[in-house]
């Protein structure tokens, strides 16, 4: 257990796979009480039964970050459940790559739906909470494609992850008192990104990619839960992580 993970109320969009679900599990073992949101109700479900015979406590609540009435429903069940909510953590994304002549449009839409829409919808529930509280804790799960543009397969992903950079940094010059914001900035950690994207040439080379590169997604919950433990007064805003074997 850690003194300054135990007992607070964490909120885990895209909790039914890849990192969401290895950082349930982390920070579950670290004593936090999970608010777990995603799309497919029975991984939660079981996510939720495996974290509680641990010994945890958590609950389960569908949810789809694109829409903004489902993120301040996670949040309220959140607050209803447990009392209140200490930190958010906004990992639900999307990554389906292809070239910009493609013109996968409605890919390009659903893209900025989940990865920019989701994340505001995110702030927008629990920033009233945190301000009232004077304290919170928003984390935003990155890329490093938010740092360099993943060309000529990712630029529009890219796009969203630079969004999640901007709004970050924002968030923390405008952050009431007592809340503090990080990003996370991973390459490649297993997760079902990697199965994301219908342009066939592209899916095979991420698919190569990544199973030259990646590492666990539990990498990714450690860097989270070193975020959370720090004293109050205490903000890590970013952090990068990458395979060592990873050149982009």
């Amino acid at each position: 257990m850690n003194a300054n993970i135990k007992d607070k109320v964490v909120i885990i969009t895209g909790a039914s796979s890849g990192l969401g679900e290895a950082t349930a599990r982390h920070l579950g073992a670290l004593g936090a009480k999970l608010v777990l949101g995603a799309r497919r109700a029975d991984r939660l479900a079981a996510l939720v039964a495996e974290i509680e015979g641990a010994g945890g406590a958590a609950i389960a609540v569908t949810t789809d970050v694109s829409r903004r009435e489902d993120m301040e429903a996670l949040v309220a069940r959140g607050v209803e459940r447990f009392g209140r909510v200490d930190v958010l953590v906004n990992n639900a994304g999307t990554m389906p790559l292809s070239p910009l002549a493609k013109l996968k449009v409605d890919e390009w839409d659903r893209t900025i739906d989940v990865n920019i829409k989701g994340v505001l919808y995110g702030v927008a529930a629990v920033l009233p909470r945190f301000a009232a509280q004077g304290s919170g804790h928003v984390i935003n799960v990155a890329s490093v494609a938010g740092i360099k543009v993943f060309a000529p397969i990712g630029t529009v992903y890219s796009a969203t992850k630079y969004a999640v950079r901007a709004l970050t940094e924002g968030l923390r010059m405008e952050a009431p008192d007592g809340v503090r914001a990080t990003i996370i900035s991973p390459g490649a950690v297993a997760s079902e990104l990697k199965h994301h994207s219908s342009d066939a040439d592209t899916a095979a080379a991420v698919q190569a990619f990544y199973q030259a590169n990646e590492i666990p997604a539990d990498s990714v919950a450690r860097a989270i839960a070193y975020a959370i433990e720090q004293p109050a007064n205490v903000d890590i805003n970013e952090i990068v992580l990458r395979p060592v074997a990873q050149e982009f």
